[in-house]
């Protein structure tokens, strides 16, 4: 078992692409979205993925996560199955420290939605917070890629 902890943020300008190390496109999409189970699919870069979620805890900090790599066609098959609502971003990566800060640019119908998210060891870690991480978002269920897929940052107007 796998305790996923994370912090996210709103990202406040595009300044952290010329401190991104790496980018790469993802397309996402959910076989599962209950908040209490989630599924996704995802195709990163040229390697696929199936995730599988648990509850967050209260907070949002924390909770489950098991991940297995799959082939690309395996990956493009089940994104074909998910709910409607599949996500295309691109993520970049910034190193910040002793942290990767994973940066999400979303396009569709959540382009101008930015969010960062970084993975830390336990709940009371600090990090190093760059000046373009905007307000904190953790723990609110909009921001989640699942909710994100049903309610699209174009309807949040």
């Amino acid at each position: 078992m796998n305790i996923e902890i994370e912090r996210k943020f709103l990202v406040d300008s595009d300044a952290f692409k010329n401190e991104a190390s790496t980018s790469y496109p993802i397309k996402q999409g959910f076989l599962n979205s209950d908040k209490e189970r989630t599924v996704r699919v995802r195709l990163k870069a040229k390697k696929g993925y199936i995730t599988v979620k648990g509850e967050s805890s209260e907070d949002g900090l924390s909770r489950f996560e098991w991940e297995k790599e799959i082939s690309k066609p395996e990956a493009e098959s089940l994104l074909n199955l998910c709910e409607k609502g599949i996500i295309d971003k691109i993520r970049y990566e910034v190193i910040s420290g002793e942290h990767v800060i994973e940066i999400d640019e979303f396009y569709g119908d959540n382009e101008g939605l930015v969010i960062a998210e970084i993975e830390l060891s336990n709940e009371n870690e600090t990090f190093n917070s760059p000046t373009w991480l905007g307000k904190e978002v953790t723990g609110d269920i909009k921001y989640y890629n699942s909710q994100i897929s049903k309610n699209p940052y174009k309807n949040w107007k």
